[in-house]
């Protein structure tokens, strides 16, 4: 197994729609954005890029597209994850047959599996595919959270299971964490807001939101904190916080597209059950969009 180190800013990539159908030329182009910013690494097909919506062939597409136009340059973490364990392996087998670097695997929504049955979920993946994983644990979706006992249990018996995506919203949690995990093992924010507090527990980057938009600043914040000046990271997370705090106005990604738009990046397009912002909240965000000099 390959070893790599998940240490920096990763944009959870949107995916791109335009009258009904992925808009691989802006894909495309956003990933090259995200290239030139120089970003860590992006992931195609996680929350952010509305995988519950899309087809198998559509999830499939969107991980080939983005590997192709990374091109080796930074990581690729494709988002495999399912509620449905063989859905989840299957999944993860495609996207390592595609070349991908690595998989996010968030911890299966509705279906609310007790501990043993978490364990037996993550580990079946492991065990089909040589490629590092990278867990994803937010409760506020999924409705429960992957118990610190198993993260470390896991850890212990899959050796390519290296990583965590954190998205409970708790300092504390990543404390405990940080105290039940080996050193080698990786945790990443997995809310913008608090990547700052997150790494200060132990966490090394995030995977952004934001960065779709402002991808060479989450990565300065990133790397300023990892390499002591904590002063101008504060600054830059200050400075965003506002951006931060309004792309999560509405149901991700809406948001995040709607900024995107604005921009010229990629149409507005999301799929149902999601919709348009509200009049509302959109004048919020353009708003916050100008404050801080993006329009």
């Amino acid at each position: 197994m390959p070893t790599i180190s998940f240490a920096g800013a990763h944009t959870a990539l949107v995916t791109p729609f335009r009258d009904g159908v992925i808009d691989e030329a802006a894909l495309t182009s956003l990933i090259e954005f995200q290239i030139q910013a120089g970003i860590s690494g992006i992931i195609p097909v996680g929350t952010t890029g509305e995988s519950p919506t899309l087809s198998h062939e559509e999830h499939r597409r969107v991980i080939e597209v983005a590997i192709a136009a990374a091109n080796k340059r930074i990581l690729v973490i494709a988002g495999t994850g399912s509620n449905a364990t063989s859905e989840a392996v299957q999944l993860t087998i495609e996207a390592e047959k595609l070349g991908a670097d690595a998989a996010l695997l968030v911890a299966p929504y509705y279906n609310k599996p007790s501990a043993e049955g978490l364990y037996r979920h993550f580990k079946s993946v492991a065990d089909a595919v040589s490629i590092p994983i990278v867990l994803y644990s937010i409760p506020g979706r999924c409705g429960i959270e992957i118990p610190v006992s198993v993260v470390a249990r896991l850890a212990a018996d899959c050796p390519n299971i290296v990583a965590i995506k954190e998205a409970g919203g708790s300092v504390e949690r990543v404390n405990q964490l940080r105290a039940a995990l080996p050193t080698s093992f990786e945790i990443l924010s997995g809310d913008d807001s608090l990547t700052l507090p997150f790494m200060a527990a132990g966490a090394v980057g995030v995977i952004s939101v934001a960065s779709n938009i402002i991808p060479s600043d989450v990565q300065n914040l990133v790397q300023s904190f990892l390499g002591g000046d904590t002063a101008k990271s504060l600054a830059i997370q200050q400075r965003y916080y506002p951006l931060f705090r309004d792309l999560f106005l509405e149901p991700n990604p809406v948001p995040i597209k709607t900024a995107l738009a604005q921009k010229g990046v990629c149409a507005e397009d999301v799929r149902l059950p999601l919709c348009e912002m509200s009049s509302s909240n959109r004048d919020t965000l353009i708003n916050t969009l100008q404050s801080v000099g993006i329009l």
